[in-house]
């Protein structure tokens, strides 16, 4: 059996040709062969080779800084990119905002099942994922649908027929097909690798779509090339093998650990790829991820700690009410950034009965959060990206906490793509498309104005000490993440958490669409002059208008 080659970073950069589509694989700062990537970009600093790549990843994968995929943001280096989440892409976006480049987003999980359908042979990926989004290429029906481009060059491409999503109907119900394309390179990192190439990932946080990218890229006819930081002599002193030998092309032993850090914000953390072992069997968190402190009482902590109810409501129901049968735990998916924190503080609050799950893999376990966001602490298992996708789209998630950027009267999300020139920002939708169309219950959460909000919390009361410039409940969003009309139509309850009130998505009395109600209002505020005066549209009141639970605004320990 012959083995893969074992090169160093610039000779693997070397084999990179002009016009390939490179697939990278990586999520936020974990699992991303930074030693290649960046030896890619040496190369093309140095001869200007690599030119005009197409650039494909499911995840996020950088520091918004020049980490990740941020090694391919110079001009001339690519000429179109489809990825999943730009936010930690600076400087891709920033390519993209100059109409440098075609930028595409797609769905994060549509991504990782589209090379699954590569590897098989498919044609593409036939899926409901992204339908009434800004993904769905239908402009006639709504002109906010872009068919998941981000910029007037990618709205061109569209329109000379290079497109990446198509709409179809199928026995009278509509889809979008993702059509499978070649990929001539993948750049995958594990941790270790033997002399026949295979690949173990015991010293990653998690394995995503390692499996589906190597096949998709082999049956592609493409070049696989595998950053480790071990090698050994043979398989049997691996742990379990990821990606089997016979789909690595090139081997790169990389020794340096700061281009092999467990994530762009952590050198290593053993608690990701430890289990949790304790003896209650209901407990979501190890008690170690308590927190020993409790922060400040600003807004921030005053939407999770109405999260963290939230969470104790679905936890509290009984039998299979909402958790999917007899004896099962609720499962919840808990976004990047303020949602990531909730379940920590669920733990300390002292709720039980649920399990959390991270889109990247792990299921049970903390999620982490900024360039850790993607791994868990003391997980209970690890499955690859493809799979929590499935089971995420299937309507697997009991309940989702996700972030919202910018809401409407109608109850639309915004989280992708924000403003217009110089104050013009691109996010990407991550997995928030699959995680919001597949979700029976969500929860946005999010302050209701930003750019200088101040905040007082004491004895259950709360105080607006400084209004923030910015509101975030507009007439219409900018950018069409989440169809509330569509979803609502489908049964699926939804909630907008704020930092002094909550609103729901209701019928009208009189009939008609649903629309954004307030339903609870902060002890000691004015629903005028407090709420109602700063929000940018319209919206109705709940007759039943409640005040929020003042547990929520009393200093010291949260518990419940």
């Amino acid at each position: 059996m012959n083995g893969p080659r074992f090169l160093s970073a610039e000779a693997a950069a070397a084999l990179v040709q002009p016009g390939w589509t490179l697939a990278s694989a990586g999520f936020v700062g974990a699992g991303h062969a930074e030693a290649v990537t960046e030896a890619i970009e040496q190369r093309f600093l140095a001869t200007g080779q690599p030119h005009g790549l197409t650039l494909v990843y499911s995840a996020g994968q950088g520091d918004r800084a020049r980490r990740g995929v941020n090694h391919f943001g110079n001009p001339g280096m690519v000429r179109a990119v489809c990825g999943g989440h730009w936010r930690s892409a600076t400087r891709l976006a920033a390519l993209a905002l100059n109409e440098e480049i075609e930028a595409w987003n797609l769905p994060q999980g549509v991504i990782t099942h589209l090379y699954r359908a590569i590897a098989a042979g498919q044609p593409g990926l036939l899926s409901r994922v992204g339908l009434h989004t800004f993904v769905d290429p239908r402009t006639a029906v709504d002109a906010r649908y872009q068919g998941g481009a981000l910029n007037r060059r990618a709205l061109q491409a569209r329109k000379a027929g290079r497109a990446w999503v198509e709409a179809l109907q199928l026995r009278g119900e509509d889809f979008l097909f993702y059509p499978a394309f070649p990929i001539h390179c993948t750049v995958l990192r594990a941790t270790a690798a033997d002399a026949h190439g295979n690949l173990s990932a015991h010293g990653e946080a998690f394995h995503h779509e390692l499996l589906a990218l190597a096949q998709a890229t082999r049956n592609s006819g493409g070049l696989v090339i595998a950053q480790v930081r071990e090698v050994v002599s043979h398989y049997a002193a691996l742990a379990p093998i990821r990606v089997p030998g016979h789909l690595v092309d090139v081997v790169v032993h990389n020794t340096d650990p700061a281009r092999h850090s467990i994530t762009f914000g952590e050198q290593e953390n053993a608690s990701y790829l430890q289990p949790w072992r304790g003896e209650a069997a209901d407990s979501a968190v190890p008690p170690a991820s308590a927190e020993a402190e409790e922060p400040p009482l600003d807004a921030r902590r005053l939407v999770q700690r109405r999260a963290v109810l939230a969470l104790a409501e679905l936890a509290a129901q009984d039998g299979d009410g909402g958790h999917g049968g007899p004896g099962g735990r609720a499962v919840v998916n808990l976004g990047v950034g303020m949602p990531a924190a909730v379940g920590g503080m669920a733990a300390a609050a002292g709720v039980r009965g649920y399990t959390l799950s991270v889109e990247a893999g792990p299921i049970g376990g903390t999620p982490a959060d900024g360039l850790s966001f993607g791994a868990s602490a003391w997980p209970e298992a690890v499955v690859d990206q493809p799979a929590q996708f499935d089971f995420y789209d299937g309507g697997g998630i009991h309940l989702a906490v996700l972030g919202m950027a910018e809401v409407d009267a109608q109850g639309n999300v915004n989280v992708s793509r924000f403003g217009e020139g110089e104050q013009a920002a691109i996010a990407g939708v991550g997995g928030f498309i699959n995680i919001t169309q597949g979700a029976k219950t969500l929860v946005f959460v999010g302050t209701l104005t930003a750019g200088g909000l101040q905040v007082q919390a004491e004895g259950g009361r709360l105080r607006i000490v400084q209004e923030g410039r910015v509101r975030k409940l507009v007439p219409a969003v900018s950018h069409l993440s989440y169809n509330a009309a569509y979803m609502a139509g489908r049964g699926q309850r939804v909630r907008y958490i704020t930092e002094r009130a909550v609103f729901e998505m209701r019928l009208p009395p009189g009939g008609g669409p649903a629309q954004l109600t307030l339903t609870e209002i902060a002890p000691g505020l004015d629903l005028q002059r407090d709420v109602l005066a700063v929000c940018g549209a319209p919206v109705a009141v709940a007759p039943e208008l409640r005040t929020m639970d003042e547990r929520i605004f009393r200093g010291g320990p949260f518990r419940l």
